[in-house]
């Protein structure tokens, strides 16, 4: 059976690159495996938007092999396990993925004695994470495994996370600055079917691929898939979580520019975009290869737009990910 470990890694009192401080900041984590005697077996699997190390596990084992790599997930920065928005009223204003990937770092090399990671790997903001890692720290990084993500927010991108920050800017219960008296229900209720609209495909929905998902219609799964899954969650940290998506550049530390900050990464890199993705497109990564030294593109064939990179009940999507992430590993 495979070793399974949580735990809290304490910070201190953490300065952010913005300006402010985490007080008294905690990252959670989750590991899966065995680390090896020569510490060389490491992948640190970051979270995406709104996920924690328990709703994304189920990737460990069918892409993630436990038996051959000691995998870390360490939980982003308001997500509500780590040191989060919901929780501290002092907490930044903003905290970007740099932040989160420094945080990291101290992690691995601070608890578990690690110095360089296999591979970074991550879908959504995890991805743009990973190219974080590579950026920041090219040396520790052999592999960055980019799944529908980006280096650099784009700009239609923006546009829609400045969509969702106005919904909950607009509820009567924000007080400003991303905090609220209670949770805005009714503004979460509007924030989870702007999601869902952006989420997966015109496809999928033409193809009403959501009764394959157990929905009897399109409002059961609005409300099983999105409201009642956002409800989970606080507020406050979806918006803390929302501006660090939208400030996500890897080209920041390299003056803004997004050639010097890629051409500066020494691992290698795979890249894999859902063909119908409707935040992170193929092109986007397309242009970024340019710039790569040692990268390759593999566009996931799927019509479930971002979901594609998360496919835990999409069998097609799984295998081919798991296929070419397993083979990108291990040559």
């Amino acid at each position: 059976m495979t070793t399974v470990q949580n735990g809290i890694f304490e910070l201190g009192e953490l300065p952010v690159e913005r300006g402010g401080v985490i007080r008294d900041a905690k990252l959670s984590w989750q590991t899966h495996g065995t680390l090896s005697p020569a510490r060389d077996n490491v992948i640190v699997y970051p979270c995406s938007y709104g996920a924690t190390h328990e709703t994304q596990d189920w990737l460990v084992g069918p892409v993630l092999d436990p038996e051959r790599w000691f995998i870390v997930i360490p939980d982003m920065f308001s997500n509500g396990l780590s040191s989060s928005a919901s929780t501290d009223p002092e907490y930044p204003s903003l905290v970007t993925m740099a932040d989160n990937v420094h945080a990291q770092y101290r992690l691995l090399t601070e608890q578990f004695g690690v110095t360089r990671v296999a591979a970074a790997y991550g879908f959504s903001m995890g991805a743009g994470q990973a190219y974080h890692w590579a950026t920041l720290y090219p040396d520790f990084v052999e592999r960055a495994i980019v799944v529908c993500g980006s280096a650099r927010t784009s700009l239609h991108n923006r546009v829609f996370l400045r969509g969702l920050l106005s919904i909950l800017e607009a509820a009567p219960e924000h007080l400003g600055n991303g905090r609220f008296s209670s949770e805005p229900v009714a503004a979460m209720r509007a924030f989870a079917h702007v999601y869902a609209g952006w989420g997966l495909s015109q496809d999928f929905y033409r193809a009403r691929l959501y009764e394959s998902l157990g929905a009897p219609d399109l409002d059961t799964f609005l409300q099983t898939d999105w409201v009642d899954r956002f409800a989970e969650g606080r507020a406050a940290d979806k918006y803390a979580q929302a501006l660090t998506w939208l400030e996500a550049d890897v080209s920041t530390p390299f003056g803004g520019d997004l050639d010097v900050a890629l051409g500066a990464i020494v691992a290698r890199v795979l890249l894999m975009p859902s063909a119908t993705d409707l935040y992170f497109r193929t092109a986007d990564n397309e242009l970024e290869l340019a710039s790569l030294r040692k990268a390759e593109l593999v566009e996931i064939p799927s019509i479930w737009g971002h979901r594609a990179g998360s496919p835990a009940d999409i069998p097609a999507d799984l295998e081919f990910l798991s296929r070419h992430v397993r083979a990108f590993l291990e040559d």
